[in-house]
Protein backbone atom coordinates (compact mmCIF):
# COMPACT_ATOMS: atom_id res chain seq x y z
CA UNK A 1 0.00 0.00 0.00
CA UNK A 2 1.28 3.48 -0.89
CA UNK A 3 2.75 5.50 1.97
CA UNK A 4 0.57 8.48 2.91
CA UNK A 5 2.67 11.66 3.13
CA UNK A 6 1.31 14.41 5.37
CA UNK A 7 2.42 18.04 5.48
CA UNK A 8 1.60 20.68 8.09
CA UNK A 9 1.13 24.33 7.07
CA UNK A 10 0.79 26.71 10.00
CA UNK A 11 -0.81 30.01 9.04
CA UNK A 12 -0.34 33.18 11.04
CA UNK A 13 1.94 36.21 11.01
CA UNK A 14 2.06 36.03 14.80
CA UNK A 15 3.93 32.71 14.53
CA UNK A 16 6.50 34.19 12.14
CA UNK A 17 7.05 37.16 14.46
CA UNK A 18 7.54 34.88 17.45
CA UNK A 19 4.57 36.32 19.29
CA UNK A 20 3.24 32.81 19.93
CA UNK A 21 4.88 29.39 20.07
CA UNK A 22 3.72 26.95 17.39
CA UNK A 23 2.46 24.23 19.74
CA UNK A 24 -0.08 23.10 17.14
CA UNK A 25 2.65 21.76 14.85
CA UNK A 26 4.23 19.88 17.72
CA UNK A 27 0.92 18.34 18.74
CA UNK A 28 0.01 17.35 15.19
CA UNK A 29 3.44 15.85 14.47
CA UNK A 30 3.26 13.67 17.57
CA UNK A 31 -0.29 12.51 16.89
CA UNK A 32 0.42 11.81 13.23
CA UNK A 33 3.41 9.70 14.26
CA UNK A 34 1.10 7.79 16.60
CA UNK A 35 -1.08 7.07 13.58
CA UNK A 36 1.89 5.80 11.61
CA UNK A 37 1.67 8.63 9.08
CA UNK A 38 4.82 10.23 7.64
CA UNK A 39 5.28 13.98 8.10
CA UNK A 40 8.05 14.98 5.67
CA UNK A 41 7.48 18.73 5.60
CA UNK A 42 6.28 21.65 7.72
CA UNK A 43 5.73 25.24 6.63
CA UNK A 44 4.88 28.48 8.43
CA UNK A 45 3.38 31.28 6.37
CA UNK A 46 1.93 34.66 7.31
CA UNK A 47 -1.50 36.10 6.65
CA UNK A 48 -0.74 37.06 3.05
CA UNK A 49 -2.82 35.61 0.24
CA UNK A 50 -0.10 35.29 -2.41
CA UNK A 51 2.45 33.73 -0.08
CA UNK A 52 -0.21 31.45 1.40
CA UNK A 53 -1.28 30.40 -2.11
CA UNK A 54 2.34 29.60 -2.98
CA UNK A 55 2.86 27.59 0.23
CA UNK A 56 -0.42 25.69 -0.22
CA UNK A 57 0.35 24.89 -3.86
CA UNK A 58 3.80 23.55 -2.96
CA UNK A 59 2.36 21.41 -0.16
CA UNK A 60 -0.45 19.95 -2.25
CA UNK A 61 1.99 19.16 -5.06
CA UNK A 62 4.36 17.06 -2.92
CA UNK A 63 2.14 15.64 -0.13
CA UNK A 64 -0.98 13.49 -0.08
CA UNK A 65 -2.63 15.21 2.88
CA UNK A 66 -1.99 18.81 3.92
CA UNK A 67 -3.16 19.99 7.31
CA UNK A 68 -3.58 23.76 7.61
CA UNK A 69 -3.88 25.43 11.01
CA UNK A 70 -5.19 28.94 11.54
CA UNK A 71 -6.72 31.54 9.28
CA UNK A 72 -10.34 30.36 9.55
CA UNK A 73 -11.66 33.28 11.60
CA UNK A 74 -14.04 36.15 10.74
CA UNK A 75 -11.57 38.92 9.85
CA UNK A 76 -10.22 40.01 6.47
CA UNK A 77 -6.78 38.54 7.17
CA UNK A 78 -8.25 35.06 7.78
CA UNK A 79 -7.55 33.71 4.31
CA UNK A 80 -6.83 30.00 4.56
CA UNK A 81 -10.19 28.58 3.50
CA UNK A 82 -10.68 31.02 0.63
CA UNK A 83 -7.14 30.49 -0.68
CA UNK A 84 -7.22 26.68 -0.58
CA UNK A 85 -10.72 26.62 -2.11
CA UNK A 86 -9.48 28.79 -4.97
CA UNK A 87 -6.54 26.42 -5.56
CA UNK A 88 -8.92 23.45 -5.56
CA UNK A 89 -11.38 25.19 -7.89
CA UNK A 90 -14.19 25.02 -5.30
CA UNK A 91 -16.93 27.61 -4.87
CA UNK A 92 -18.00 28.64 -1.37
CA UNK A 93 -21.58 28.70 -0.16
CA UNK A 94 -23.30 29.28 3.18
CA UNK A 95 -23.51 26.16 5.33
CA UNK A 96 -26.73 26.59 7.30
CA UNK A 97 -25.84 24.23 10.15
CA UNK A 98 -22.54 26.04 10.75
CA UNK A 99 -24.36 29.40 10.64
CA UNK A 100 -26.81 28.17 13.29
CA UNK A 101 -23.98 26.88 15.48
CA UNK A 102 -22.27 30.28 15.31
CA UNK A 103 -25.51 32.03 16.29
CA UNK A 104 -26.02 29.64 19.20
CA UNK A 105 -22.44 30.16 20.36
CA UNK A 106 -22.87 33.93 20.60
CA UNK A 107 -26.31 33.67 22.24
CA UNK A 108 -24.92 31.42 24.98
CA UNK A 109 -22.21 33.98 25.68
CA UNK A 110 -24.78 36.78 25.57
CA UNK A 111 -22.61 38.65 23.05
CA UNK A 112 -23.95 40.55 20.04
CA UNK A 113 -22.98 38.80 16.81
CA UNK A 114 -21.47 40.81 13.96
CA UNK A 115 -22.14 39.97 10.32
CA UNK A 116 -18.52 39.11 9.52
CA UNK A 117 -18.74 36.04 11.78
CA UNK A 118 -20.86 34.30 9.15
CA UNK A 119 -17.80 34.31 6.88
CA UNK A 120 -16.77 31.29 8.94
CA UNK A 121 -19.87 29.40 7.75
CA UNK A 122 -18.94 29.72 4.08
CA UNK A 123 -17.87 26.22 3.05
CA UNK A 124 -16.25 25.01 -0.23
CA UNK A 125 -18.39 22.65 -2.31
CA UNK A 126 -17.91 18.88 -1.91
CA UNK A 127 -16.20 19.42 1.43
CA UNK A 128 -16.61 17.68 4.78
CA UNK A 129 -17.49 20.03 7.64
CA UNK A 130 -15.87 19.39 11.03
CA UNK A 131 -17.98 20.79 13.83
CA UNK A 132 -16.36 23.04 16.41
CA UNK A 133 -17.75 22.58 19.93
CA UNK A 134 -15.26 25.01 21.44
CA UNK A 135 -15.37 28.00 19.11
CA UNK A 136 -17.02 29.49 16.06
CA UNK A 137 -14.93 28.40 13.06
CA UNK A 138 -15.74 24.92 11.75
CA UNK A 139 -12.95 22.81 10.32
CA UNK A 140 -13.10 21.66 6.70
CA UNK A 141 -11.75 18.77 4.65
CA UNK A 142 -11.44 19.88 1.02
CA UNK A 143 -10.81 17.37 -1.80
CA UNK A 144 -8.09 18.70 -4.09
CA UNK A 145 -8.04 16.16 -6.91
CA UNK A 146 -6.35 13.08 -5.46
CA UNK A 147 -5.04 15.13 -2.51
CA UNK A 148 -6.81 16.21 0.68
CA UNK A 149 -6.59 19.56 2.47
CA UNK A 150 -7.64 19.52 6.13
CA UNK A 151 -8.29 22.97 7.57
CA UNK A 152 -8.31 23.38 11.36
CA UNK A 153 -8.79 26.46 13.57
CA UNK A 154 -5.71 27.99 15.18
CA UNK A 155 -6.58 28.10 18.90
CA UNK A 156 -5.26 24.87 20.47
CA UNK A 157 -8.37 24.44 22.64
CA UNK A 158 -10.35 24.20 19.38
CA UNK A 159 -7.82 22.37 17.21
CA UNK A 160 -6.93 19.54 19.58
CA UNK A 161 -10.44 18.20 20.27
CA UNK A 162 -11.44 18.66 16.63
CA UNK A 163 -8.40 16.70 15.47
CA UNK A 164 -8.91 13.89 17.99
CA UNK A 165 -12.66 13.57 17.47
CA UNK A 166 -13.03 14.17 13.73
CA UNK A 167 -9.71 14.05 11.89
CA UNK A 168 -8.20 10.94 13.50
CA UNK A 169 -11.06 8.64 12.37
CA UNK A 170 -10.83 10.13 8.86
CA UNK A 171 -7.07 9.60 8.62
CA UNK A 172 -7.35 6.03 9.90
CA UNK A 173 -9.74 5.20 7.06
CA UNK A 174 -7.52 6.99 4.57
CA UNK A 175 -4.39 5.02 5.46
CA UNK A 176 -6.15 1.67 4.99
CA UNK A 177 -4.21 0.11 7.87
CA UNK A 178 -4.45 0.14 11.65
CA UNK A 179 -1.58 1.70 13.58
CA UNK A 180 -0.92 1.24 17.27
CA UNK A 181 1.75 3.06 19.26
CA UNK A 182 3.01 2.66 22.78
CA UNK A 183 5.45 5.09 24.34
CA UNK A 184 7.96 4.00 26.98
CA UNK A 185 8.86 7.01 29.14
CA UNK A 186 12.29 6.94 30.75
CA UNK A 187 14.10 9.20 33.23
CA UNK A 188 17.62 9.20 34.72
CA UNK A 189 19.05 8.09 31.34
CA UNK A 190 20.30 10.48 28.65
CA UNK A 191 19.20 10.26 25.01
CA UNK A 192 22.55 9.05 23.65
CA UNK A 193 22.82 6.33 26.30
CA UNK A 194 19.20 5.30 25.80
CA UNK A 195 19.72 4.98 22.06
CA UNK A 196 22.87 2.93 22.63
CA UNK A 197 20.99 0.53 24.89
CA UNK A 198 18.46 -0.22 22.16
CA UNK A 199 20.68 0.36 19.10
CA UNK A 200 20.30 -3.23 17.92
CA UNK A 201 16.50 -2.92 18.06
CA UNK A 202 16.61 0.34 16.09
CA UNK A 203 19.04 -1.01 13.49
CA UNK A 204 16.90 -4.09 12.85
CA UNK A 205 13.48 -2.43 12.97
CA UNK A 206 10.91 -3.09 10.29
CA UNK A 207 7.48 -3.47 11.81
CA UNK A 208 7.13 -2.18 14.49
CA UNK A 209 9.21 0.97 14.11
CA UNK A 210 11.12 2.47 17.04
CA UNK A 211 11.88 6.17 17.57
CA UNK A 212 13.48 8.05 20.47
CA UNK A 213 12.48 11.55 21.53
CA UNK A 214 14.50 13.64 23.99
CA UNK A 215 12.71 15.85 26.47
CA UNK A 216 14.14 17.79 29.40
CA UNK A 217 15.39 15.12 31.79
CA UNK A 218 13.49 12.39 29.94
CA UNK A 219 13.66 10.12 26.92
CA UNK A 220 10.51 8.77 25.28
CA UNK A 221 10.73 5.67 23.08
CA UNK A 222 7.76 5.26 20.75
CA UNK A 223 7.05 1.81 19.32
CA UNK A 224 4.56 1.79 16.43
CA UNK A 225 3.14 -1.27 14.75
CA UNK A 226 0.92 -1.46 11.67
CA UNK A 227 -1.41 -4.27 10.68
CA UNK A 228 -4.80 -4.98 9.16
CA UNK A 229 -6.46 -5.21 12.58
CA UNK A 230 -6.00 -3.46 15.91
CA UNK A 231 -5.41 -6.77 17.67
CA UNK A 232 -2.59 -7.66 15.28
CA UNK A 233 -0.97 -4.23 15.69
CA UNK A 234 -1.03 -4.68 19.49
CA UNK A 235 0.52 -8.13 19.12
CA UNK A 236 3.37 -6.76 17.01
CA UNK A 237 4.22 -3.99 19.48
CA UNK A 238 3.98 -6.03 22.70
CA UNK A 239 7.24 -8.06 22.57
CA UNK A 240 9.35 -5.03 21.64
CA UNK A 241 7.95 -2.99 24.53
CA UNK A 242 8.60 -5.94 26.81
CA UNK A 243 12.24 -6.07 25.70
CA UNK A 244 12.66 -2.32 26.26
CA UNK A 245 11.21 -2.72 29.76
CA UNK A 246 13.75 -5.45 30.49
CA UNK A 247 16.64 -3.24 29.39
CA UNK A 248 15.67 -0.06 31.24
CA UNK A 249 14.04 -1.49 34.38
CA UNK A 250 13.20 1.09 37.07
CA UNK A 251 14.26 3.96 34.80
CA UNK A 252 10.88 3.52 33.10
CA UNK A 253 8.24 5.51 34.92
CA UNK A 254 5.30 4.65 32.64
CA UNK A 255 4.16 3.21 29.32
CA UNK A 256 0.85 5.08 29.42
CA UNK A 257 0.41 8.06 27.11
CA UNK A 258 -1.42 10.26 29.63
CA UNK A 259 0.97 9.73 32.58
CA UNK A 260 3.50 12.51 33.15
CA UNK A 261 6.56 12.39 35.37
CA UNK A 262 4.78 14.39 38.07
CA UNK A 263 1.79 12.04 37.87
CA UNK A 264 4.15 9.09 38.39
CA UNK A 265 5.59 10.80 41.47
CA UNK A 266 2.15 11.55 42.90
CA UNK A 267 1.13 7.92 42.32
CA UNK A 268 4.20 6.73 44.24
CA UNK A 269 3.42 9.10 47.11
CA UNK A 270 -0.12 7.75 47.25
CA UNK A 271 1.12 4.15 47.10
CA UNK A 272 3.33 4.78 50.14
CA UNK A 273 0.78 6.95 51.99
CA UNK A 274 3.41 9.72 51.99
CA UNK A 275 2.93 13.47 52.25
CA UNK A 276 5.27 15.87 50.45
CA UNK A 277 6.55 19.41 51.04
CA UNK A 278 8.63 21.46 48.60
CA UNK A 279 11.21 24.08 49.61
CA UNK A 280 12.42 25.98 46.57
CA UNK A 281 14.79 28.79 45.77
CA UNK A 282 15.83 29.18 42.12
CA UNK A 283 12.82 27.25 40.81
CA UNK A 284 10.43 29.63 42.55
CA UNK A 285 7.63 27.13 43.12
CA UNK A 286 7.87 25.28 39.79
CA UNK A 287 8.26 21.89 41.48
CA UNK A 288 5.15 22.51 43.58
CA UNK A 289 3.26 23.70 40.50
CA UNK A 290 4.09 20.53 38.56
CA UNK A 291 2.88 18.34 41.43
CA UNK A 292 -0.26 20.37 42.05
CA UNK A 293 -1.10 20.18 38.34
CA UNK A 294 -1.88 16.47 38.87
CA UNK A 295 -5.56 15.81 39.73
CA UNK A 296 -5.77 14.38 43.23
CA UNK A 297 -2.45 15.90 44.35
CA UNK A 298 -4.21 17.34 47.39
CA UNK A 299 -4.12 13.83 48.87
CA UNK A 300 -0.31 13.96 49.08
CA UNK A 301 0.80 17.60 48.82
CA UNK A 302 1.05 19.34 52.19
CA UNK A 303 2.75 22.67 51.51
CA UNK A 304 5.27 24.51 49.40
CA UNK A 305 7.76 27.19 50.39
CA UNK A 306 9.56 29.61 48.07
CA UNK A 307 12.64 30.73 50.00
CA UNK A 308 14.37 32.87 47.40
CA UNK A 309 16.31 35.18 49.70
CA UNK A 310 18.79 34.15 52.40
CA UNK A 311 16.50 35.69 54.97
CA UNK A 312 13.62 33.50 53.80
CA UNK A 313 15.86 30.45 53.91
CA UNK A 314 16.67 31.23 57.54
CA UNK A 315 13.22 32.31 58.72
CA UNK A 316 11.05 29.85 56.79
CA UNK A 317 13.28 26.87 55.98
CA UNK A 318 15.43 26.86 59.12
CA UNK A 319 18.78 27.22 57.37
CA UNK A 320 21.43 28.38 59.85
CA UNK A 321 23.03 31.78 59.30
CA UNK A 322 26.43 30.20 59.86
CA UNK A 323 25.75 27.71 57.06
CA UNK A 324 24.89 30.48 54.61
CA UNK A 325 27.94 32.51 55.61
CA UNK A 326 30.35 29.58 55.35
CA UNK A 327 29.00 27.63 52.38
CA UNK A 328 26.71 30.20 50.61
CA UNK A 329 23.08 29.71 49.62
CA UNK A 330 24.04 27.42 46.74
CA UNK A 331 25.66 24.50 48.48
CA UNK A 332 25.07 20.93 49.51
CA UNK A 333 24.87 22.02 53.14
CA UNK A 334 22.16 24.61 52.46
CA UNK A 335 20.14 22.17 50.36
CA UNK A 336 20.28 19.64 53.20
CA UNK A 337 19.12 22.13 55.81
CA UNK A 338 16.30 23.32 53.53
CA UNK A 339 15.12 19.70 53.31
CA UNK A 340 15.29 18.93 57.02
CA UNK A 341 11.89 20.40 57.70
CA UNK A 342 10.73 22.99 60.21
CA UNK A 343 7.79 23.48 62.50
CA UNK A 344 6.19 25.69 59.85
CA UNK A 345 3.28 24.02 58.08
CA UNK A 346 2.02 20.44 58.26
CA UNK A 347 4.49 17.64 58.85
CA UNK A 348 5.63 15.98 55.61
CA UNK A 349 7.18 12.54 55.03
CA UNK A 350 9.00 13.69 51.90
CA UNK A 351 10.74 17.07 51.64
CA UNK A 352 12.46 18.13 48.45
CA UNK A 353 14.61 21.27 48.24
CA UNK A 354 16.19 23.12 45.32
CA UNK A 355 18.81 25.87 45.49
CA UNK A 356 21.00 27.14 42.67
CA UNK A 357 22.15 29.92 40.35
CA UNK A 358 19.93 30.28 37.30
CA UNK A 359 21.78 33.29 35.92
CA UNK A 360 22.27 35.18 33.79
CA UNK A 361 25.41 36.21 35.72
CA UNK A 362 27.73 34.45 38.13
CA UNK A 363 27.33 35.27 41.81
CA UNK A 364 30.25 35.23 44.25
CA UNK A 365 32.29 33.32 41.69
CA UNK A 366 29.76 30.48 41.53
CA UNK A 367 28.99 29.43 37.93
CA UNK A 368 25.57 29.81 36.38
CA UNK A 369 23.75 26.47 36.28
CA UNK A 370 25.11 25.10 39.57
CA UNK A 371 22.12 23.58 41.40
CA UNK A 372 21.80 21.40 44.47
CA UNK A 373 18.70 19.27 44.98
CA UNK A 374 18.01 17.41 48.22
CA UNK A 375 15.32 14.88 49.03
CA UNK A 376 14.50 13.77 52.55
CA UNK A 377 12.29 10.68 52.76
CA UNK A 378 11.33 9.88 56.35
CA UNK A 379 14.69 11.08 57.64
CA UNK A 380 16.93 9.60 54.92
CA UNK A 381 18.64 12.47 53.09
CA UNK A 382 19.97 12.38 49.53
CA UNK A 383 21.67 15.36 47.87
CA UNK A 384 22.81 15.71 44.27
CA UNK A 385 24.85 18.40 42.55
CA UNK A 386 23.97 19.44 39.00
CA UNK A 387 25.62 21.74 36.46
CA UNK A 388 22.93 22.70 33.99
CA UNK A 389 23.46 24.65 30.77
CA UNK A 390 21.21 27.02 28.86
CA UNK A 391 19.46 30.27 29.67
CA UNK A 392 17.72 31.11 32.92
CA UNK A 393 14.41 29.51 31.90
CA UNK A 394 16.12 26.32 30.72
CA UNK A 395 18.14 25.97 33.93
CA UNK A 396 15.02 26.41 36.07
CA UNK A 397 13.14 23.86 33.96
CA UNK A 398 16.02 21.37 34.21
CA UNK A 399 16.18 21.83 37.98
CA UNK A 400 12.44 21.26 38.29
CA UNK A 401 12.48 18.05 36.26
CA UNK A 402 15.49 16.69 38.11
CA UNK A 403 13.86 17.44 41.46
CA UNK A 404 10.93 15.26 40.38
CA UNK A 405 13.33 12.55 39.19
CA UNK A 406 15.25 12.58 42.50
CA UNK A 407 11.98 12.38 44.42
CA UNK A 408 10.94 9.38 42.36
CA UNK A 409 14.26 7.60 42.92
CA UNK A 410 14.25 8.23 46.67
CA UNK A 411 10.62 7.19 47.13
CA UNK A 412 11.19 4.00 45.10
CA UNK A 413 14.18 3.16 47.32
CA UNK A 414 12.15 3.83 50.46
CA UNK A 415 9.23 1.67 49.29
CA UNK A 416 11.59 -1.13 48.28
CA UNK A 417 13.32 -1.12 51.68
CA UNK A 418 9.97 -0.98 53.42
CA UNK A 419 8.70 -3.96 51.43
CA UNK A 420 11.77 -6.16 51.46
CA UNK A 421 13.45 -4.93 54.64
Amino acid sequence: MKEVIVEIVSVGTEILLGNIVNTNAQFLSERLADLGLSVFYQQVVGDNKERLKEAAGLALNRSDVVIFTGGLGPTDDDLTKETVAELAGKKLSLHEESKERIETYFKKKNVEITENNFKQAMIPEDSIVLKNDNGTAPGVIIPCGEKKAILLPGPPNELIPMFNESVVPYLKKLSGRVFYSQTVKICSVGESKAETIIKDLIDNQTNPTIATYAKTGEVHIRVTGSAETEEEAHRIVKPVVKEIKTRFGNNIYTTLADVTLEKAVVDLLEAGSLKVQTVESCTGGMVAARLINVPGASNVFKSGLVTYSNKAKRKLAGVKKATLNKYTAVSEQTAKEMAKGTDLGPKADVIVSVTGYAGPDEEDGTPVGLVYIACNVCGKMTVKEFNFTGNRAKIRESATVNALILMRECILEYLSEKTFG
